[in-house]
């Protein structure tokens, strides 16, 4: 079992008109492998600020407190010795690569993470298989990353690297946004696939409860003004959704 370990965090950005603003006001979460967290929140409550700091966005600056992997310091290591590490970043916006296919983009970076490249005929097969899985067609292996796909394919994507690159931690940022009820069943079951393959911790990022009805949570966290307001098991989610962040927001207000 391998344990992602946040402690104390806090996270600022610096910007030209309001100088530092702080994100993350000590935030402290333990998951492990096999472990599904799902942390919810409204708007600007810091969830992706926390789903960034973790793959190492420069933009963020860490003021204080730690992230380790297995007692070794993530905040130490640059982007792509994270991923090596076993850390993977399902990101709300994916990125275009122009001029870089899905079949080289998946073939190299798999042969990154491993340190050796995979048996071409045993890879070819599990790529076109796990496609299959989402519904993605097979020309899109031939298309450059992202490239003119639809949100919806963008996401799939997305899940088809990580169903494929095996990482220890999955942090998956609002995945279901932007997807109709038949992609987000795909993306979700493509989700599930891999934590029943074992090995994986996940960190699900959402403004919703839809997505909770297809990828099962064991534990809930709220984040309001960059900081945990309230944590507990799926029947947190449940009456989220029953009472939505009204009371978290009053409670701010009230205190503030």
């Amino acid at each position: 079992m391998s344990t992602l370990e946040i402690k104390d965090l806090h996270v600022s950005i610096t910007t030209a008109d309001q100088g530092t603003k702080p994100i993350l006001k000590g935030v402290s979460l333990t998951i492990n492998t096999g472990e599904t967290h799902a942390i919810m929140g409204p708007n600007g409550s810091g969830k992706s600020t926390l789903a960034a700091t973790i793959a190492g966005h420069p933009r963020y600056n860490v003021d204080s407190g730690t992230i380790t992997l297995d007692g070794e310091d993530v905040l130490a290591m640059t982007v792509d010795q994270r991923a090596r590490a076993g850390l993977f970043l399902a990101m709300q916006y994916p990125v275009e690569i122009p001029g870089v296919t899905m079949t080289n983009f998946l073939r190299t970076a798999k042969t990154a993470i491993d340190g050796e490249a995979p048996k071409l005929r045993t890879w070819t097969k599990d790529v076109k298989a796990a496609m299959a899985k989402l519904r993605i067609e097979p020309e899109f292996a031939e298309r450059n990353v992202n490239e003119g796909f639809s949100g919806g394919e963008k996401k799939r994507h997305e899940i088809l690297q990580l169903e494929l690159l095996r990482p220890k931690f999955a942090v998956l940022d609002e995945t279901d946004s932007g997807l109709d009820v038949d992609a987000l069943k795909v993306v979700s079951e493509g989700v599930n696939r891999a934590i029943d393959a074992g090995g994986l911790g996940t960190i699900l990022i959402t403004h919703y409860t839809r997505i909770l009805r297809y990828i099962k949570p064991d534990f809930v966290h709220v984040f309001v003004d960059g900081s945990i307001a309230e944590q507990g098991g799926p029947e947190l989610a449940d009456r989220l959704e029953a009472e939505g962040y009204d009371r978290f927001l009053v409670a701010e207000t009230a205190t503030a």
